[in-house]
């Protein structure tokens, strides 16, 4: 079986690669773990009132009452064990139980079929079509060869920005003229992809809004034609999220899941949000593999999730050495 990863592997250059997360999601790190620092960074009591100011500011975080009762039920415990004596323990027990939750979803990108048929879906504005194009640039940089389906055909412009990322990566792009069955893009590009042997199959779909049935039943027939064509496909369905709509990506999530089944998650946009707290909350409820997160503009900022890193950027160790 063969794993889709970066170049820079090994979990020294992983590291690097990721202390840039501190400047590119500051933004959350101001929103969280400047407040959440600023709770526990001092010599407050541990009391009812220092508990309560710290479940507002995961709330305020976009954690959700879901995971934040989670969380503050595991801290009210330890403080009640006396396992924690003061409020720079429970900083660090916090850390540690935030990466507990995110852990599961640092996954390697699993390439296991060839052609490997992903269907890209999401929302409008989610980043999904560029996020495709980033995972062209980057397979191609791993030596694989990718075919990108247009099937997103209600909007021309779709379309075209799909093309401008096939020519940039140097791949082809299967696409027919607006207003064209989104399905049967997707099965010609099928048969095009098996009969070009090529590596991976990205399939874009229109920004399909999470609450219209009918386009929602669309997708469904898409995933129903590729399987006519090879039983297993699609071998991935992945929802493109962006990182600052807060709660409402688990509603999406869920939606999604319930029409036509999702595999993993791509988080978008997390640079420019107060938001990312989400991302715990996509976690704790939904245990998915996040395989990327966007934290940029450019193609190198589309970047495998690292549960670590993300939890050093949006809550800093400032001293504590919990990494054991």
């Amino acid at each position: 079986m063969a794993l889709f990863r970066t170049a820079a592997s090994d979990e020294g250059a992983k590291r690097g690669l990721f202390t840039q997360w501190g400047e590119r999601l500051a933004a959350t790190r101001r929103a969280f773990g400047t407040r959440v620092g600023g709770l526990l960074g001092g010599r407050r009591t541990l009391d009812a009132a220092l508990l309560e100011d710290l479940e507002t500011a995961l709330l305020t975080a976009d954690l959700g009452v879901d995971t934040t009762t989670a969380v503050m039920t595991d801290i009210t415990k330890r403080i009640t064990r006396k396992e924690l004596g003061d409020t720079g323990a429970v900083y660090a027990a916090l850390r540690a139980i935030l990466y507990d939750i995110v852990r599961p979803c640092e996954q390697p990108w699993p390439i296991t079929h060839r052609p490997e048929v992903v269907l890209m879906i999401g929302v409008n504005g989610a980043g999904k079509t560029t996020t495709i194009g980033k995972l062209a640039v980057r397979l191609r940089g791993e030596g694989r060869t990718v075919l990108l389906a247009a099937g997103d055909t209600f909007r021309a412009a779709a379309i075209e920005q799909l093309g401008e990322w096939a020519r940039r990566a140097d791949v082809a792009v299967i696409s027919q003229p607006r207003g064209a069955d989104a399905a049967a893009v997707a099965h010609d590009a099928l048969q095009a992809a098996r009969a070009r042997a090529v590596d991976v199959l990205l399939i874009d779909t229109a920004g399909r809004l999470h609450t219209q049935t009918g386009l929602m039943d669309e997708l469904a027939k898409i995933k129903r034609t590729l399987a006519r064509l090879e039983a297993q496909a699609p071998h991935q369905i992945i929802v493109t999220l962006d990182g600052g709509i807060g709660q409402n990506a688990l509603a999406q999530v869920e939606q999604f899941h319930k029409a036509v089944g999702v595999t993993g998650l791509c988080i978008t946009k997390l640079d420019g949000t107060a938001k990312g707290g989400v991302v715990f909350a996509l976690a704790k409820r939904y245990a998915l593999p996040i395989y990327f997160v966007g934290v940029g503009e450019s193609a190198d900022d589309l970047r495998p999730f690292d549960a670590r890193s993300f939890v050093d950027a949006v809550l800093p160790a400032e001293g504590h050495d919990d990494r054991t």
